[in-house]
């Protein structure tokens, strides 16, 4: 049986292979293993541990009662393997918000060191990445909330970092963006993005009013869904266009001085109450166009405000992190 926690709004079911395994799913042994037949299990481990119980689906709930699965550890000490199982089936390469409720799932097991980091290895099977993707973790206090910091590594920039094809390249604050056409189409304001890649890629549009940021439920109308999802989604369920892999959406908005409002359609979940790397590709992209320096960052989603560390060498951010808490829910 998985059980439920709550990061942000945003919500995953932990399980252990062993339990993956007791429901009838064919989980190969290793995390590596599993990468490679992962179009023989992750759909049959959706069925068994997202859907919502017999006839207990509250009025106007998301198709699935969480936003992803993780899969781990596999192992009894770290470093410890796991898996990002989205709802459609596909693996992702890293989750902010699921890291946070992995090692927080892993603090209650007993099995993360208290007061040192810890290595968290997540395997995928995205061609354009390497796998496994690492993430330190390590238990921290921040204004009186305990959580975890995240060492989410130096981030990349541009269209070759995430794949992106045919797109052209225009200026905001006097630095090169990118124009996503397919993102303009939907909406003129959408005109200038920025693509970052922290392990996994993004695609952060920069607005100039509030007005133009999506809200959830804007993103799940029919029309902005589908368009959106031909974006974000690698085929056959998307069009991979920009990127054929597919890639995370982010609005933001600079709300004040080390504060940036966004929104979320994350690939292969859609549109989300928060996100973990999608906070930290806000701030990196607001970095990259002079909104913000480096230090903290706060970006406001829907489901929490996510503090961001950017830390910045010679000119370049040489390392961003993500602080996160989460709760067991009932």
């Amino acid at each position: 049986m998985a059980q439920f926690y709550d990061a942000r709004g945003n919500i995953y079911g932990v399980v252990s292979p062993a339990a993956v395994r007791r429901a009838g799913v064919d989980l190969p042994t290793t995390a590596g293993q599993a990468v490679s037949s992962r179009a023989v299990w992750s759909r049959q481990a959706v069925d068994a541990f997202c859907e919502w119980p017999s006839h207990t689906r509250p009025a106007n709930a998301k198709s699935h009662r969480c936003d992803g699965l993780l899969i781990g550890p596999f192992q009894d000490s770290p470093p410890f393997d796991l898996l990002i199982v989205n709802t459609d089936g596909t693996l992702a390469e890293r989750s902010g918000n699921g890291l946070t409720i992995f090692s927080q799932a892993l603090s209650e097991q007993g099995l993360l060191p208290r007061d040192e980091v810890c290595l968290l290895r997540v395997h995928h099977d995205k061609a354009d990445a390497v796998s496994p993707v690492d993430t330190s973790v390590k238990p921290a206090e921040v204004e009186g909330v305990k959580g975890f910091w995240l060492d989410l590594g130096k981030p990349s920039f541009g269209p070759d970092a995430v794949g992106a094809k045919r797109v052209e390249s225009v200026l905001l604050n006097g630095r090169d963006v990118s124009h996503v056409q397919p993102l303009s189409a939907l909406d003129p304001a959408w005109s200038r993005s920025q693509f970052v890649r922290i392990g996994n890629p993004h695609c952060v549009t920069l607005l100039q009013s509030a007005d133009a940021l999506p809200s959830n439920e804007q993103m799940r109308e029919p029309r902005l869904s589908e368009g959106l999802t031909r974006i974000a989604y690698a085929m056959p369920t998307g069009a991979g266009e920009p990127c054929a892999a597919g890639v995370n959406l982010q609005w933001a908005m600079l709300e004040s001085e080390g504060r940036v409002v966004a929104r979320v359609f994350e690939r292969g979940e859609g549109p989300t109450a928060s996100s973990g790397t999608s906070a930290s590709a806000v701030a990196c992209a607001a970095w990259r166009v002079g909104w913000v320096s480096a230090g903290e960052v706060k970006v406001v989603m829907p489901g929490g405000t996510a503090p961001i560390l950017l830390e910045e060498e010679s000119g370049e951010l040489s390392r961003v992190s993500l602080f996160g808490t989460a709760r067991l829910m009932d």
